[in-house]
């Protein structure tokens, strides 16, 4: 993606009929929303030349947005109203489903320009969500070079640091002066991702050292590049996990991280802007598996039909009914004791609620240590015992108000016992448990967010049933009532 500029609008423009420029600062949301109710109004009277007065001091992000919150038959117009060369970059903004309605929408001509300037990891990123025929049809358009680098990128696995860098970077020769090497970046500067990093590489563009922009600056304009860089390079490789990646850079500090290939040449960089679109993809994937909702993303989401939605949602609720299935047979199984103490049942949605929400936050805390890798530092074994002890101790406060409770109701200390002892060990164990199941998930190369809420509060219902109705059974026989 490329880097955003800033804008200050020209106070001496006029204004365009019909609304007012919006105020120079910050954009976002709000200023998105503002900016296309006036596009949308400037549109549907053709008063075109207001509408590029509108767009002119707005910053291309918000543009962007404001583009995609357009009824499809405008969204088109208002792009072709754009100065070319600020389409591109407002193009690489826009949501991928909006991408592709331009792509329907443009001419043929239009659409090649337009995927010809695009940055490589836009394009690439673009291209997964286009149907196969339409790549190939793109591809084959493209010029050699872009084709080239173009196809290299989706040569490598999906939601690897290869398939998110991009080649746009500028790489230096260590016997390049200071003075060279601005002049190098003074060239280079306006076709490449980011300027603040730059790279240095041998004959065999092996990458052997790296300095910043504010390094080159403050060299004495004769000192050689290999004199003042650092060679300590922190590098990935390009089939590094987009994950690993993020929190590489998240570690570093750094704007961007060099990628190498298996022979250590230097073929791309990952920028920080594109790990911010890696962390907001992972993490909406991780909250709908947490939700059991099978989504790819957000926007894959949102516009998907209702039977498709239905049909992502459906699978636990399968389960659901099956695990219930087991539940009503425990319940029928012990249905003398139920007979003999009807006020039992009284506490079953008590007990399995509290065992599925504290399996359920369990299971949240160790998923999300397993994601910040902070959960090592702990081990598996301390993680499950740690969870089992705040288990228990929240058995033990809720006990003190379950029990007067129950011995209220049931009026006899066998219902109160038999709430009490089960709503300790029902807790204790949906926490080991809640801790366990995504540890598992992992040790067999399994995605540990698949231990959903859904998951943990369906096998705490069935085991909370089996454990309080047992321990009533215990109760009763042993201390039978008078």
């Amino acid at each position: 993606m490329t880097e955003a500029t800033g804008g200050i609008p020209d106070q001496g423009s006029p204004m365009p009929a019909g609304g007012s420029l919006p105020a120079p600062g910050p954009g976002g949301p709000v200023l998105a929303e503002l900016v296309a109710q006036q596009l949308q109004s400037l549109l549907e009277v053709g008063n075109y030349d207001a509408v590029k007065l509108l767009l002119a001091p707005v910053q291309e992000v918000d543009t962007a947005e404001a583009i995609g919150l357009l009824p499809r038959t405008l969204q088109a117009l208002a792009f072709r109203l754009l100065p070319k060369d600020e389409a591109i970059a407002i193009y690489e903004y826009l949501d991928g489903s909006v991408q592709q309605t331009l792509l329907d929408r443009l001419r043929s001509g239009e659409v090649l320009e337009l995927v010809e300037q695009m940055s490589p990891d836009d394009r690439v990123r673009l291209f997964d969500e286009l149907p196969a025929k339409v790549v190939r049809r793109l591809l084959a358009e493209l010029s050699p070079q872009e084709r080239r680098i173009t196809a290299q990128l989706l040569g490598y696995e999906a939601e690897t640091a290869g398939r998110l860098m991009t080649t746009e970077f500028i790489d230096l020769k260590e016997f390049h002066t200071a003075a060279q090497a601005l002049e190098i970046v003074r060239g280079r500067a306006s076709d490449t991702e980011t300027v603040y990093s730059l790279y240095v590489t041998d004959a065999s563009r092996h990458l052997t050292g790296i300095l910043s922009l504010r390094d080159l600056v403050m060299a004495d304009p004769n000192d050689r590049i290999g004199a003042v860089m650092t060679r300590e390079v922190v590098r990935l490789t390009t089939d590094t996990d987009q994950e690993e990646v993020a929190r590489a850079i998240q570690r570093y500090d750094f704007l961007a991280l060099p990628v190498v290939d298996r022979e250590q040449r230097l073929v791309g960089i990952v920028t920080v802007d594109d790990v911010i679109d890696v962390i907001q993809h992972e993490a909406t994937r991780d909250l709908y598996a947490a939700g059991a909702v099978q989504a790819g993303d957000e926007d894959d989401y949102f516009q998907s039909s209702l039977f498709t939605v239905a049909r992502r949602r459906v699978v636990w609720l399968i389960v659901l009914l099956i695990a219930n299935t087991g539940t009503s047979a425990l319940i029928v199984a012990e249905k003398d004791v139920l007979q003999q103490m009807v006020v039992l049942a009284a506490f079953i949605p008590l007990l399995i609620g509290a065992g599925g929400i504290v399996g359920a936050q369990s299971a949240t805390v160790v998923i999300r240590g397993l994601s910040t890798k902070r959960i090592q530092g702990l081990g598996a074994g301390p993680s499950i015992g740690r969870e089992a002890l705040a288990g228990f101790l929240l058995g033990c406060l809720m006990l003190v108000a379950v029990v007067p409770w129950a011995w209220t109701l049931g009026g006899n200390p066998q219902v109160a016992a038999a709430a009490g002892i089960s709503l300790v060990v029902i807790t204790t164990l949906a926490a080991a448990g809640g801790a366990s199941l995504p540890l598992l998930c992992e040790r067999f190369g399994l995605d540990p967010a698949l231990m959903s809420t859904p998951s943990i509060t369906t096998v705490t219902d069935v085991a909370g049933v089996f454990i309080y109705l047992s321990t009533a059974t215990w109760l009763l026989h042993r201390f039978p009532l008078a």
